[in-house]
């Protein structure tokens, strides 16, 4: 062997030890930053239970001290089966399920998992006791895997909490929904002075509002597709101008019934076209697989599909694919922040939501209105409540269902389907996209170099709406 590789051996073997030590590093400092945080959160914990007692005289239950209590506060009902959990709705004329996600009440940690050894070791001691007097410590009837919890006297109340609760925004943009006497979700529609041809329906993604699109796509779509189109774009239950209810779980049911009750059946909609991005291509694909023959296109936008391995737990896997409780790169430390401990998020949004109008006046101070705000309008306009329920329940309670939704719409739809992904998207990994596409050989994907999670819309907005508009003409009949 000459010295040439005799070098490149030695600076192979250096690489792999820096790579080995820099990852040890990584996972000794993230192990230790987690650990703080999940002690911080169960001291806020505390300490919310104290301000909102003290405030609105009672307090809401929380996912980290009685998951069964948090989940029924409003007199809904928590069936459990196998792992997997519904919410069961009673009213006067029927009787409903709502699926939840497991990772709102099961997030391990290094306290949660030290105060569960301790509960379980206390546990055993007293039926060790209890067994030493001769108690009797068997029931002499079977329980089965259906457990059945009413942690109220009544069915079908509501919260107590005002809204917008102490720690929400109480400005009019926030809650211009609760002046209202409509219950349904504020749509920004876009209508031609004659006879629509079409119909075009706008979902936005986490965070975000209907703004995503009407400052951006709305006004530069030609004046054909305004003739011939009616557009609508939905702000998504919690989000933006829409409803943002304190004792709502923020289901997909409820997301999607939201929808239909606001735009198909308000503006009688039949048929329809969807443009969607982010968490919104859950709802999208989710609404398309329910109304299957309506659906003339569908266009998804860094769409969050993560399939899960065989023997994986799926809500888990997904969790832990979003945030990984790494603190690099900074989008993971954000997302794990937001996903795993919710009292954190809490005061997150009490120091940002609350006050937006504070950040938005500084905003425009410091960059001199160079800063698009109706980003950050979308970012602001939301509760904790809404927010860490979507999370959960979209993103990552559908896991185990992704899988059927993408099956059923190359089984079942006829439609046309494209993918736009950012390549240097950080939020959704590019892989999600060739993820769907493999579910759907017919999707067409078009990867957009140089652009990421937003500015795959925003800043090409004007490309952006021509090939939205070639799409439309190509699906229709």
């Amino acid at each position: 062997m000459g010295v040439i590789g005799k070098s490149r051996m030695v600076i192979g073997k250096s690489r792999t030890v820096f790579s080995v030590t820099a990852r040890a590093v990584h996972e000794a400092i993230s192990f230790l930053v987690f650990s703080f945080l999940d002690f911080l959160d169960l001291v806020l914990c505390l300490t919310y239970k104290v301000a909102d007692f003290f405030i609105e005289a009672e307090w809401k239950p929380c996912y980290c001290t009685s998951a069964k209590e948090a989940i029924t506060s409003s007199g809904k009902i928590l069936v459990s089966e196998q792992g997997e959990s519904k919410i069961v709705c009673l009213s006067s004329s029927k009787l409903e399920l709502e699926e939840i996600s497991d990772t709102l009440y099961s997030r391990t940690s290094l306290v949660s998992e030290i105060s569960n050894l301790t509960v379980k070791e206390l546990k055993r001691i007293k039926i060790d006791n209890k067994v030493k007097k001769g108690s009797c410590v068997g029931n002499k009837f079977s329980v089965n895997s259906t457990i059945v919890e009413m942690l109220q006297e009544k069915i079908g109340g509501r919260q107590s909490f005002p809204v917008p609760r102490w720690s929400d925004c109480d400005c009019q943009l926030c809650n211009s929904w609760a002046t209202s006497s409509k219950d349904t979700l504020f749509v920004k529609a876009q209508c031609p002075k004659g006879k629509a041809k079409e119909d075009v329906l706008f979902i936005h993604g986490f965070i975000s509002s209907s703004a995503f699109w009407t400052e951006t796509l709305f006004p530069n779509f030609s004046d054909i597709a305004k003739s011939s189109y009616r557009l609508f774009a939905v702000d998504l239950l919690g989000f933006g101008r829409s409803p943002k209810p304190t004792d709502s779980l923020y289901t997909v049911k409820e997301h999607l019934d939201m929808i239909e009750k606001s735009v198909l059946e308000s503006h009688n909609v039949k048929s329809f076209h969807i443009v969607a991005h982010s968490l919104g291509c859950i709802l999208a694909l989710a609404l398309a697989v329910k109304h299957p023959g309506s659906v003339k296109s569908l266009t998804l936008l860094a769409p969050p599909y993560f399939p899960v391995p065989k023997g994986e737990h799926a809500t888990q896997y997904v969790m832990r694919k979003i945030a990984p409780r790494r603190v690099w790169p900074p989008i993971a430390f954000g997302a794990s922040m937001a996903c795993w401990y919710e009292h954190i998020s809490r005061t997150i949004c009490l120091v940002i939501c609350k006050n937006h109008r504070v950040w938005e006046f500084l905003t425009k101070l410091i960059t001199r209105n160079r800063i698009r705000t109706f980003l950050l309008e979308g970012f602001f306009c939301h509760t904790h409540n809404a927010a860490w329920h979507t999370l959960h329940n979209i993103i990552c309670g559908t896991a185990s269902k992704m899988e059927g939704y993408l099956d059923a719409i190359q089984d079942n739809l006829k439609c046309e389907v494209n993918i736009f992904h950012g390549k240097n998207d950080e939020v959704i990994p590019l892989e999600c996209s060739f993820n769907v596409k493999q579910k759907i050989p017919r999707a067409n994907v078009k990867v957009i170099d140089n652009k990421d999670h937003i500015t795959i819309v925003v800043g090409r907005q004007k490309a952006f709406a021509r090939e939205l508009e070639d799409i439309w003409i190509q699906s229709s009949p």
